[in-house]
């Protein structure tokens, strides 16, 4: 029987996602879920607290639903694997993620750079630059919206067209720059209205906001990207080398997101993540 308590709804919330996540890995994508009937006899909860526990796994992305038809696991990750570049080299390579990608402009606007933009790109606030909305799509599906910055005199005659049948990154060395280094951050946020529309999710859906800087050889920024990935098809892995620091490192404890303080004062950490978006 379920107890009547919140505390005793909760741990029975928590007892729904727990089977259910363990039932979803032991499947594999596409596979139906049992009935909420079915779940509800079987676990001894009641709709409510199984819905519960589900609308958790449809969040995370581990369960799908559709109207009419029920509950199935979600469709299968793919892994974008950031590694050493090798060789010695600290820096990471990106290498192409899974999945047919393409690209459709939603914007191709030259403008002028302003303040905010002109700082990131090292411009004058009156200098020219290309923006170009761009939404990603994977195997036709909406992925992400991408918002491209670009001094206008690195690409030259740059049209809507190029960019939807090629990679940005091959279009920079065709006209002679060499992209060399990158700094991205990742933090989450929630979707617009509008963008909820484009990206055929629900208002206010959980996203992570990419944002990167990207400099040539030279150590000239020729492009600055802020994009919009959806949260329910993406997610951060990171590994971790607990390796001995070196003889430089700094003294004293260090703190390390997911690792208490202290854990690791006599060790040094490297991150790379993958991105997974879900297909």
């Amino acid at each position: 029987m379920e107890s009547g308590t919140s505390g005793g709804t909760g741990l029975k919330r928590d007892q729904v996602r727990e089977y259910l996540r363990e039932l979803a890995e032991s499947l594999t994508p596409g596979d139906p879920i049992p009935s909420e009937r079915a779940l509800c006899a079987r676990l001894g909860v009641s709709r409510p607290t199984l819905r519960a526990g589900v609308d958790e796994l449809v969040g995370a992305g581990l369960l799908v639903r559709e109207h009419g038809r029920g509950m199935f696991v979600a469709p299968a990750k793919i892994v974008q694997e950031l590694a050493p570049a090798g060789g010695g080299d600290p820096a990471f390579t990106v290498p192409r993620a899974a999945g047919s990608w393409t690209s459709r402009v939603l914007e191709f606007t030259p403008l002028p750079a302003g303040a905010a933009i002109g700082r990131k790109l090292r411009l004058s606030p009156a200098a020219g630059i290309l923006h170009v909305a761009l939404l990603r799509l994977v195997d036709g599906e909406p992925m992400a919206i991408e918002h491209l910055h670009v001094p206008a005199e690195v690409v030259p005659g740059l049209s809507p067209a190029d960019l939807e049948s090629g990679d940005f990154y091959e279009l920079l060395a065709a006209h002679g720059v060499r992209v060399h280094e990158a700094v991205q951050a990742i933090e989450p946020t929630v979707v617009s209205d509008r963008e909820a529309r484009v990206l055929a999710v629900p208002p206010l859906s959980p996203a992570l906001r990419f944002e990167r800087l990207t400099t040539d050889d030279a150590g000239r920024p020729v492009e600055y990207v802020h994009s919009l990935y959806r949260g329910d098809r993406y997610r951060i892995v990171s590994r971790i080398s607990l390796a001995d620091p070196s003889p430089t490192a700094p003294e004293g404890p260090r703190h390390h997101p997911g690792i208490p303080p202290g854990d690791l004062t006599t060790r040094t950490t490297v991150t790379t993540g993958d991105i997974q978006p879900v297909l």
